[in-house]
């Protein structure tokens, strides 16, 4: 299975013979093929700042990322963004004044990895999967934000990424469509068995999602801890309500509180 991720001791320095802010310092994680990884951490601690060079966005200053054995960013080597790494950004960038259909469709169309037909023929099954079925006509405009969000989750996988990347996704959305994004999420991901890197300032939704759970230090960004959580899949909502959740939320509070205060003392402001 594709979608292996290695992040070796990983630096970042903004206007290295400037300012030389420090956003990230010797970042190191190992995210199996198929794994649903959450990063959590105060704002300004990079979060953003890893997801964009795994992305190809951004640069790193120190350190190399590296996907199925290829390296892909090293100091001086320059990642390009590409359809084997798709971003699902929190303000959305579904084009406007095209359709559902032609939106989700026109990239595995246009790089000619499936006919139209084809293409067409998959996106309506995974609209369908996710409540979705009779808006492939509509325009953007016309969807509520949580079946925006859905439409431009159906139309990264269809791309067939060897890596998902999302960049707070649901930040923007009511806690009931939330909820129900999530759900939306898993049941995508039990199909596609892609991988996931997630970023998010939500515990909860962080422990209902993830395998597993990576806590940030404040700038500059460190894993300060990591947490393994071990429930079952497939889950749904009753999963919040169980011992197990809690302890596993609880556990995840007390890393990202002391780097909380630590933030908020220091007076960090978000980078990105």
């Amino acid at each position: 299975m594709a979608g292996a991720l290695s992040i070796r001791n990983v630096g970042k320095v903004y206007d290295p013979e400037g300012a030389g802010v420090e956003a990230l310092r010797d970042v190191s994680l190992d995210i199996a093929a198929g794994e649903v990884f959450v990063l959590v951490g105060p704002s300004g601690c990079g979060k953003t700042t890893l997801l964009n060079c795994i992305a190809g966005f951004d640069t790193v200053s120190e350190g190399e990322i590296v996907i199925d054995g290829d390296l892909l960013a090293a100091p001086g080597r320059k990642l390009a963004p590409g359809a084997d790494r798709m971003v699902v950004f929190q303000a959305g960038a579904l084009f406007p004044w095209k359709t559902v259909l032609w939106n989700v469709t026109c990239g595995p169309v246009l790089s000619g990895r499936l006919s139209r037909e084809e293409a067409e023929k998959r996106a309506l099954a995974l609209l369908s999967r996710v409540g979705l079925s009779g808006i492939e006509q509509q325009y953007p405009g016309e969807l509520s934000g949580g079946m925006k969000r859905r439409v431009e989750i159906i139309r990264a996988l269809l791309n067939d990424p060897r890596i998902l990347l999302l960049d707070e996704p649901f930040r923007a959305l009511d806690a009931l469509t939330k909820s129900v994004m999530h759900e939306a999420l898993l049941e995508l991901y039990d199909l596609s068995g892609k991988t996931i890197f997630f970023i998010t300032h939500d515990l909860e939704e962080a422990i209902f999602l993830a395998d597993r759970v990576a806590v940030m230090t404040t700038r500059p960004g460190r894993v300060k801890t990591i947490v393994t959580v071990d429930l079952p899949r497939p889950r749904d909502y009753r999963v919040l309500a169980s011992r197990r959740y809690g302890e596993l939320k609880q556990q995840a509070l007390e890393a990202i509180h002391e780097e909380a205060l630590k933030a908020f003392v220091a007076g960090e402001r978000e980078l990105a």
